[in-house]
């Protein structure tokens, strides 16, 4: 008899991110980041399974001791309930701790910081924000990171042609 082979398969990485905001990366210098959950409605947990959600312009404001992310677009399926009034840009409300919570505001209040919504991704079965702690980019800086990311290609391209 022969033995059987087992092979061992790798499960494959499940992707857990929703959405990501790529022009806070490009509009800010990311100093700081923070895990956050987030306060939804059922239909609004159904059209995130379905990825249609927008973090372009979303931002997080800090009031009376408290976040809430703005500018965050859920669109509603078509699938839903007709008694239940859709609010595709509804305020929500982050869920942080009284310390990160305080470590924000203290930052926030400095010239220049803000607080942007960077990634929205599952954790488990609970939807969870990244937010960061941000500083503005000036338009010389945005300029320079474009030159930076084009000489990495070049270079790249340079070093696979004198490979060959």
């Amino acid at each position: 008899m022969a033995k059987s082979k087992t092979t061992r398969v790798k499960a494959k990485a499940v992707d857990t991110t929703i959405i990501v905001n790529k022009k806070a990366r490009h509009d800010y210098f990311i100093e700081d980041t923070y895990e956050a959950g987030v306060a939804l409605l059922g239909w609004e947990v159904k059209s995130l399974r379905s990825k249609k959600v927008q973090l372009t312009d979303s931002y997080v404001l800090l009031k009376d001791g408290e976040a809430f992310v703005l500018g965050c677009h859920i669109t509603p399926l078509n699938t839903a309930s007709a008694h239940v009034v859709c609010e595709p840009d509804r305020t929500k409300k982050l869920l942080l701790k009284s310390k990160e919570l305080s470590k924000l505001f203290a930052a926030v209040n400095q010239k220049g910081h803000t607080c942007v919504a960077t990634k929205m991704y599952w954790k488990g079965h609970l939807v969870k924000f990244q937010i960061a702690l941000a500083k503005g980019k000036q338009d010389h800086d945005k300029r320079s990171a474009e030159k930076d990311r084009e000489w990495a290609v070049d270079k790249q391209r340079i070093v696979r042609h004198e490979n060959r």
